[in-house]
């Protein structure tokens, strides 16, 4: 399996980027650290931006896969999106 093209935006390492954002904007408001809640709307909207990017480079129905369908299904989960973890479900069923 080859390592996906670092130019190509990706809906997990946008999503990972959103959640970066949260967690440092979070820590800003708790501590009152403007640095770090400008640092985390900054992230949050990069992270918004590549989930965006991702959505329209799709072409599409997602390909089949076992392995990465889980891995996409769990990371939406995790993420609150259920967007993602349809697809990932939908990775798996073409796989299996």
């Amino acid at each position: 399996m080859s390592a996906p093209n670092a130019s190509q935006p990706s809906m997990v390492t946008g999503h990972a980027q959103y959640a970066k954002g949260y967690v440092e904007e979070t820590i800003g408001n708790v501590t009152g650290s403007k640095e770090w809640q400008e640092s985390g709307k900054k992230d949050t909207a990069e992270g918004i931006s590549e989930m965006k990017a991702a959505n329209q480079a799709r072409s599409g129905e997602p390909a089949a896969s076992g392995i990465g369908g889980k891995i996409e299904e769990v990371a939406g989960k995790v993420a609150g999106c259920e967007g993602m973890e349809k697809e990932g479900l939908e990775r798996q069923e073409k796989a299996s």
